[in-house]
């Protein structure tokens, strides 16, 4: 297929905002494309030229692209400026320019060959690598149609404007095949093992869907993290489960570790590859990990060696840092409780029974047992079916400044990316308040008044994962109980993320925001209770309706470790409200 043609589906795409048309859009395409170009094509839909995990960014700015842009169609910046003012898009701004002049080098580029060139532009480095990377995108637009430009433009700077998930990819090839979402189940399965839209995509195009099936874990392809479900007493617990393992939950950063060939690589709940922030756990996995190649979970806790106590997750929390890395690893070491066991040496642990997996765990450390010389630490646990038992560890694990207890089916499978009665998360008993908190999407803000004109920022609109239609919805619009610093850092990072682009987000007019922001910042909120809005989407069925929103909600901290998808869902929402008035 034609760069030129794929750019058509763009536009299409662009031009609608219906969830059901975008995906029956995507789904031609991925009919019409070859298999050899449908990993190429997803990627580009994201504006991507590799998997996220993989951590390879073109690597311009917009100052970058406008040299570019500059440079292929011999623009003075002030005439560009200009129209740049009036547009406010610069790939349009692109395709008005390239409409006005001809160009004796256009031809008719192929995906290939531009994703050949955008693989060049992200993997040029070193010394007067930024006027390697202008002239490739300068290339291509001198080369290529009008239509083509506009997203020639927007795909190195991330800003597509097409206005769907990761999620309605995997619908649309459902589509492909069925002409409806019934597959989505198998598709999505697969991709929570290997998130990695593009093989996805390939293995179907290649081997149907049938393919999936003997999709397992691969070393350095992060595995989307299982996540618990959520109960209020030990006798819930034992009712649902049975006998049971009970296993501190640490409040610390959750790493998956991937080992091979004496290489480590970390990875957070969000997929992002953390390795050099932690070498201390690297060494720690080299010397004390016995496997040829191993995937295993942990959560990383910050340690004092003096008083031999683990650290409050305020203290852990600057271990993520991108500078002064090993001075600060001196200065707060950290220890990884080992939970659990995904992968070793050619064998796929995923679906076999939690206490098998225990065991190999245990056989897959090789540990002193002393907390002061190790840095990787079996996470301990203790058997039960006693309801007062699992309260007594609950009450244990709190009196030490842990976050609670998680209680795991002795018989359960690890479900990746998915929630389910496997794993257990002990909360207190729901009462007229709310004791659990809520991860929310932040997404977007009012300027600042009175006193916080200074700061720019005055609120700012949360909202909740609503998976049944694959869209954000409001839950909370938060203007009070933050310290000047959190306002100050809450705009620095919604700043970085500012779009216009509002797609994927259900917003009642009346908590309609000054600035919108993409879909990334995480933030874990504290309400006192759930109540019925008029104003607010989340689980609203229509404009005359009431929704649920949060009373008195106040920012905990952000969770950087959480990608949007992994926000509270709505249906959890709906559970939480549902308890709330029992």
């Amino acid at each position: 297929m034609k760069f030129k043609h794929l750019s058509f589906f763009f536009e299409k795409i662009e031009e609608t905002a219906s969830r059901l048309v975008i995906t029956e859009y995507l789904a031609d395409l991925f009919k019409e494309i070859a298999p050899e170009q449908i990993d190429k094509t997803v990627y580009l839909l994201q504006g991507r030229i590799r998997p996220s995990f993989e951590s390879l960014e073109f690597g311009v700015a917009e100052k970058t692209v406008v040299k570019s842009i500059l440079s292929a169609f011999n623009l003075e910046k002030k005439l560009f400026d200009s129209e740049y003012r009036i547009s406010g898009d610069i790939g349009k701004t692109a395709e008005k320019f390239k409409k006005e002049i001809m160009s004796l080098e256009e031809k008719d580029l192929s995906i290939d060959e531009v994703y050949r060139d955008f693989y060049r532009l992200a993997t040029s480095s070193g010394n007067g690598s930024q006027e390697v990377k202008i002239n490739i995108l300068a290339h291509l637009l001198r080369q290529s149609d009008p239509l083509s430009c506009r997203y020639l433009v927007r795909i190195p700077l991330g800003i597509m404007r097409l206005g769907f998930s990761d999620m309605t990819v995997l619908d649309a090839l459902s589509w492909m095949i069925k002409g409806d979402k019934s597959l989505r189940p198998v598709i999505e399965k697969a991709y929570h093992v290997r998130p990695d839209l593009g093989f996805i995509a390939r293995t179907i195009k290649e081997k149907g869907v049938d393919g999936l099936n003997k999709i397992g874990p691969e070393v350095f392809t992060p595995i989307i993290m299982m996540r618990a479900e959520r109960l209020s007493s030990g006798q819930e617990i034992v009712d649902k489960i049975g006998r049971c393992a009970v296993e501190p939950k640490y409040d610390g950063f959750r790493l998956q570790v991937h080992y091979k060939n004496d290489q480590v690589k970390l990875y957070s709940r969000n997929l992002e590859e953390v390795s050099y922030m932690y070498p201390d756990i690297i060494e720690g996995v080299k010397k004390e990990v016995g496997a040829k190649e191993i995937v295993f979970e942990g959560e990383a806790v910050g340690f004092d060696p003096k008083t031999e106590a683990f650290l409050p997750f305020q203290e852990t929390v600057q271990r993520k840092r991108k500078y002064d890395i090993e001075s600060k690893a001196k200065e707060i070491p950290l220890k990884l409780f080992a939970f659990e066991l995904l992968y070793k040496d050619g064998e796929n642990l995923v679906g076999i029974p939690y206490d098998e997996r225990r065991k190999k765990l245990e056989k897959s450390l090789e540990v002193s047992g002393k907390i002061s010389q190790d840095t990787i630490l079996l996470a301990p646990g203790e058997l039960t079916d006693e309801g007062p038992k699992i309260e007594l560890l609950f009450d244990e694990a709190i009196a030490k400044g842990l976050e609670g207890i998680i209680a795991k089916k002795l018989d359960g499978i690890y479900q990746p990316g998915a929630r389910g009665w496997n794993w257990i998360k002990f909360k207190r008993s729901y009462s007229s308040k709310i004791d659990d908190t809520i991860d929310c999407l932040v997404m977007g803000y009012d300027v600042g008044k009175g006193k916080r004109a200074g700061f720019g920022i005055g609120a700012f609109l949360v909202g909740v994962y609503d998976t049944q239609y694959d869209r954000y919805v409001t839950v909370a619009k938060i203007g009070t109980g933050l310290t000047d610093e959190e306002w100050q850092e809450i705009r620095k990072r919604c700043d970085k993320i500012r779009t216009d682009d509002t797609k994927g987000y259900e917003v009642d007019k009346m908590m309609s925001v000054d600035v919108w922001v993409k879909p990334s910042l995480v933030v874990e909120i504290k309400a006192d209770e759930i109540t019925k809005s008029p104003v607010h989407t989340a689980g609203r069925s229509n404009k005359n309706s009431s929704g649920l929103a949060l009373r008195f909600p106040r920012l905990v901290r952000f969770r950087d470790d959480k990608n949007p998808q992994e926000t509270t869902t709505l249906t959890e929402l709906e559970e939480m409200f549902a308890k709330q008035n029992r």
